[in-house]
């Protein structure tokens, strides 16, 4: 009788790290993941996938100690993974993510060159958008990014050279100058 009780509190003493930093956590996470996907289904799945994940590698015998700074790291490797399913599901289809047609008259230039990077980010393949994203917006140097993608620094570099002459190539197609011209 006594023996099994011990057994039951144990998940309960092995997620009490977890426990104790997920309200905190929650909205840096889901934050992080959705500023950098396409949707708020995907973020969210991208979240739970993280704390899923969180929950498994503290089980394990030498658990990683538990902050909201370890889950982002958690984040962005679910995130990795997520551009490498889509790069392999979607090699050989198109992307969805087309600019609107009309034309921009917004006084805030700043702003719209921050949406029309997004557009243009949208536009990549996902291994592009995934280096991009890493290393310009996340700012991790280029042997962090490798690691996350799962590639060699000096693969890295020539899928970095590639997203950005890709990034260079269609971003003029979709800059507001184009659209006045067209």
């Amino acid at each position: 009788m006594g023996g099994s009780e011990p057994a039951a509190s144990e998940p309960a003493r092995v997620g009490a790290p977890l426990l104790a930093v997920y309200d905190e956590a929650l909205p840096h996470v889901y934050g992080y993941v959705r500023a950098r996907c396409e949707s708020a289904t995907v973020a969210e799945d991208l979240t739970a996938d993280t704390f899923l994940a969180a929950a498994a590698a503290i089980q394990r015998p030498d658990p990683p100690p538990v902050s909201v700074r370890w889950l982002l790291g958690v984040a962005r490797h679910k995130l990795a993974d997520h551009w490498r399913r889509e790069f392999r599901e979607q090699r050989r289809l198109s992307l969805v993510a087309r600019a609107l047609d009309a034309e921009f008259d917004d006084p805030w230039e700043a702003r719209l060159d921050a949406v029309l990077a997004h557009q243009t980010l949208s536009r990549l393949a996902p291994q592009h958008r995934a280096a991009l994203t890493l290393r310009y917006v996340d700012d991790l140097p280029v042997r962090e990014v490798a690691a996350a993608l799962g590639r060699s620094e000096h693969a890295t570099e020539a899928l970095l050279t590639r997203a950005r002459n890709a990034f260079r190539h269609t971003y003029p197609s979709t800059n507001r100058e184009g659209e006045r011209r067209g």
